[in-house]
């Protein structure tokens, strides 16, 4: 088992900084959970908003889009749009982890 007394500075100043690290990792990750996004599909027929990249939170769909006659349209709009807000929240998320942890040696 490790023993962190007595830890070389260098150690010491190491597991100081990942601690810093993690406690900003937290923080960044709870604000990330109330961000929203929001991507749109067919010219903005279809707006789709996601919280935090797993929640959708909200769907608008302009009067033009809903065609009883072509539903299967409507569906791949909102899967499109879906998708985006996810891909969009995704790659926030990665970016933000990145600057958190690029300067890492390991």
């Amino acid at each position: 088992m490790a023993r962190f007394n007595g830890m070389p500075g260098n150690a010491n100043n190491m597991m100081k900084q990942l601690q810093k690290m993690q406690k900003q990792m937290e923080e960044q990750a709870k604000a990330f959970e109330s961000k929203e996004f929001e991507a749109t599909a067919g010219g903005g027929a279809v707006r789709v908003t996601v919280i935090g990249g797993r929640e959708v939170s909200k769907i608008t769909l302009d009067k033009d889009a809903v065609d009883p006659d072509d539903v299967e349209m409507l569906e791949d709009l909102i899967k499109a749009a879906v998708n985006e807000a996810l891909h969009m929240a995704e790659a926030e998320n990665q970016q933000m982890m990145g600057k958190l942890t690029g300067g890492l040696p390991f």
